[in-house]
């Protein structure tokens, strides 16, 4: 899945001492969910103006290079509530400072910022609408929108301009948002994203917490947080200090529209193993996956005296499922053994560009390695989570056999990838897509990538074992596979008006 890129990673905490720093560590943990920048605003009472004021601190980058001045925890992102988000752009030019998130704005009911994860499907049609009353943006992000549409309101209190405001969105879109006296959270009534709600003891006071908000629970277990429930689909919060204590937070309910269709790609690719998305940890629903897989795309059979194949996953988001995989065949009575064959250099970054069709291969030469001796001679059965453009499985395929691979055989933990996403994934469009450029025909597919075989986890195999894994959760969206889309999207949509 090195083709698909992630989208945002939000984080949101109040009534914590040192809010700012607690924001920082949250985001470094959700820094595989984008690395193009990072952001974090606070509010704190300025003495000297009399009010509450936003500072904030955003630049491209990662975590650890946009924050690496420890003076700005000590004298400007002050105040017990923010926000942070770390960015891959969905919509809007990666390019443009001002798409850098949080967005923050001063409106007549007083300070207010915002971070966003997803993609508002029908953002065309609202900036349409604004552009011909007039509004004047600063940004090409569909965020934006959402405080032209808070600030536009023609309700009365803060909260039901909110309210009002996100209730003409449609797509995906989990938001944390912060004002001078609260911190609000919500997700899409369709549920695409994931947000969860943790909180942090205070003191020695009983019952007196910090609480937070953010896209993976990973993200709690860096800043000391528990687990406490996820915001349900369709559910706004309000955290603040009328209910900081009991956690019986004011609670909203939106419009059912679509019904629940959570992004099934959580599962697959963009969370971390060691969070819980959705209610189930993801690192479970994986083992699931691949225990489904070896059903579907079993390991192949060699004559009983030749050596046992080797199972290798290409690492990392395919490590657990290739575990499920090779225990499951173990079951079915199937000969196999699970190896480390590639090894992944994670001190390369993701920015890691030179022009042209080489530096692709070289970018997947730098990332990946061979282990020759655990390869040579052997039948090789590769896993990975997914297959998009094709050109990284091909390439890693190469290495396996230069490396005196007997017969390399590869397996995917997910079905072939044949439509985009327009709920937060950048995906390539339709035609770039591996699996249509071959008709979705496996051996020409097979062919093609240089592989003795080629077999993927069936639609109805993904499902079963997400709803196996997770008994409690809701519908999952998997449109990016079957071209069944919850929500109405535009489809047809030239390059220059993608970028407004």
């Amino acid at each position: 899945m090195r083709s698909i890129r992630e989208y945002c990673g939000i984080f949101g905490i109040f009534n914590a001492p040192n809010a700012a720093h607690k924001i920082y560590l949250g985001l470094h943990a959700l820094q595989h969910r984008g690395q193009e920048s990072a952001g974090i605003v606070t509010s704190v009472y300025d003495e000297a103006k009399g009010r509450k004021v936003m500072p904030s601190h955003k630049r491209p980058g990662l975590v650890l290079d946009v924050f690496k001045d420890p003076t700005l925890f000590e004298s400007k992102l002050l105040g017990t509530a923010g926000i942070g988000h770390n960015r891959y752009s969905t919509s809007g030019a990666s390019d443009n400072a001002a798409n850098i998130q949080p967005l923050l704005v001063h409106y007549r009911e007083g300070n207010l910022a915002l971070a966003h994860n997803g993609n508002i499907s029908n953002a065309r049609e609202i900036r349409r609408s604004f552009v011909e009353r007039g509004t004047l943006f600063q940004s090409t992000s569909d965020s934006e929108l959402v405080l032209h549409l808070i600030a536009q309101s023609t309700r009365r209190k803060p909260i039901d301009k909110i309210v009002d405001a996100v209730s003409q969105l449609e797509g995906a879109f989990s938001l944390v948002i912060l004002t001078d006296d609260s911190l609000i959270a919500l997700r899409d009534p369709n549920g695409f994203r994931p947000l969860a709600i943790g909180r942090i003891p205070r003191g020695e006071k009983s019952g007196e917490y910090a609480w937070c908000v953010a896209s993976e629970t990973c993200a709690f277990d860096l800043v000391g947080a528990e687990y406490v429930r996820d915001v349900e689909p369709g559910e706004l919060i309000v955290i603040n200090q009328k209910g900081i204590e009991s956690g019986q937070f004011e609670s909203y309910a939106l419009a059912q529209n679509h019904g629940v269709s959570q992004c099934i790609f959580e599962y697959i690719y963009f969370s971390r193993p060691d969070s819980k998305i959705f209610g189930e940890m993801v690192d479970k629903v994986r083992r699931k996956m691949g225990k489904q897989l070896a059903h579907d795309a079993p390991v192949p059979t060699v004559p009983e005296g030749d050596a046992k194949p080797i199972v290798i996953s290409v690492p990392d988001s395919s490590n657990t499922a290739t575990l499920g995989y090779v225990n499951e065949c173990k079951k079915l009575g199937q000969r196999c053994r699970y190896e480390i064959g590639l090894i992944r250099n994670h001190y390369v970054g993701r920015t890691f560009i030179s022009p042209g069709q080489r530096s692709r291969e070289q970018r997947v030469r730098s990332k990946f390695n061979t282990v020759e001796g655990v390869l040579k001679g052997r039948v090789v059965v590769m896993v990975d989570d997914s297959i998009v453009r094709g050109t990284t499985a091909k390439q890693l395929v190469q290495m396996v056999r230069k490396a005196g691979a007997k017969e390399v055989h590869f397996r995917v933990a997910s079905p072939p990838v044949q439509n985009p996403c327009f709920y937060g994934m950048d995906f390539p469009s339709r035609e770039e897509l591996f699996a249509n450029q071959h008709e979705c025909d496996v051996d020409v597919m097979a062919r093609w990538l240089g592989v003795d075989s080629l077999g993927y986890l069936t639609v109805e195999g993904m499902q079963g074992a997400v709803t196996t894994a997770n008994e409690k959760g809701h519908g999952y969206c998997d449109a990016c596979f079957s071209g069944n889309y919850p929500v109405p999207v535009e489809m047809n949509v030239s390059k220059e008006e993608n970028e407004w």
